[in-house]
């Protein structure tokens, strides 16, 4: 059984841990925050963002990086995506060995545009280069820790590296294959964000099952587009990080990218929903990148940009929806 340090004391960094310990392996989990750390440590329980699940006294949670990552042979990044830089930029100062990399963030970097992959090499030694892998699809942290069936998918440069994460997490309630297209992985778990926030803005405004059954699909088909114009696999989107991640954000209660957009459907302003939020939606963040990727490749993205507009520019949702339900006609498929 390995060494594993997970870095990210948040509700999926809890869960994954959780995870790996049954699974036998050796788990240290890192809070940056000293006081949230002491706390986790005496209670044993995030009661803000993960109510009723305890954290076995097996894994030791620690704010020193150094600790954390003493002797590690699996480092996982369960972090907001906005944070993976600075974070992995203090990893990379510290002397590791060749631990396997395992990201769990879902998003796109903003202003540089990079996928997480992509920071990661950037702030890596390069001879962890060929040992980071991405796991991504449809993957609730409150339904993982309370070892509801999951099924997700973990993406990576090197076959042997993603054969070796898919070892470690597997479980009889967590299931893991494994992808080559480390691009579409990444993106298809990225941008199914933007269009959970839309799903929630419908949720907000009232509307039915057949405006989210269009939006979903057509929702997919942009990220579709984005995604084989930066070179992904368009079966992948077929896969777990594409439709089946989408489907359950666009649809679950414990969806916070959904719950967004529904407040704001009601009318609510983002800064209004984002104030009264423990936890991190990825889409608002990600909806920047993805609208300027749109632009930067000429990839028409109308969701997307409607999101953007509702999120950054203050437009009225009622107003976006009017304006994607009356673009001008086109053929979904015609051969």
């Amino acid at each position: 059984m390995a060494q594993i340090a997970v870095l990210g004391a948040g509700s999926w960094g809890i869960a994954v841990s959780t995870l790996l310990e049954g699974n036998g392996h050796r788990v240290r989990m890192w809070e940056f925050d000293s006081d949230e750390m002491n706390a986790l440590r005496t209670r044993r329980e995030h009661k803000a963002k993960l109510p009723g699940i305890r954290i076995p006294d097996e894994i030791k949670i620690t704010d020193s990086l150094e600790s954390a990552l003493s002797g590690t042979e699996m480092l996982v990044l369960a972090l907001p995506s906005h944070t993976v830089r600075q974070v992995v930029k203090k990893v990379g100062q510290i002397g590791l060995g060749e631990p396997v990399v395992v990201n769990l963030a879902k998003g796109i970097e903003n202003d540089t545009l990079l996928r997480m992959s992509e920071v990661l090499k950037q702030e890596l030694p390069q001879a962890l280069h060929d040992k980071i892998t991405t796991l991504s699809g449809p993957s609730h942290a409150e339904e993982v820790a309370r070892k509801v069936p999951t099924t997700v998918v973990v993406a990576g440069f090197n076959e042997d590296v993603a054969r070796e994460v898919q070892s470690a997490f597997m479980s009889p309630q967590f299931r893991v294959y494994t992808n080559s297209d480390l691009v579409g992985v990444e993106l298809g778990g990225s941008l199914k964000n933007i269009i959970a926030i839309a799903s929630g803005i419908c949720d907000g405004m009232g509307l039915g099952d057949n405006s989210k059954g269009a939006l979903l699909s057509r929702g997919l088909a942009e990220i579709i587009r984005l995604g084989e114009r930066l070179g992904a696999k368009r079966e992948t989107f077929a896969g777990l990080s594409g439709l089946g991640d989408l489907v359950t954000t666009c649809i679950s209660k414990f969806s916070r990218n959904r719950f967004v957009g529904e407040e704001i459907g009601k009318g609510r302003s983002l800064k209004e929903v984002q104030s009264g939020m423990a936890m991190v939606a990825e889409g608002i963040k990600t909806a920047r990148s993805a609208f300027q990727l749109s632009s930067k490749y000429e990839v028409e993205m109308p969701i997307t940009q409607q999101v953007h507009q509702v999120l950054f520019e203050n437009k009225d949702p009622r107003v976006a929806m009017n304006e994607l339900m009356t673009r001008d006609p086109k053929s979904e498929i015609w051969s």
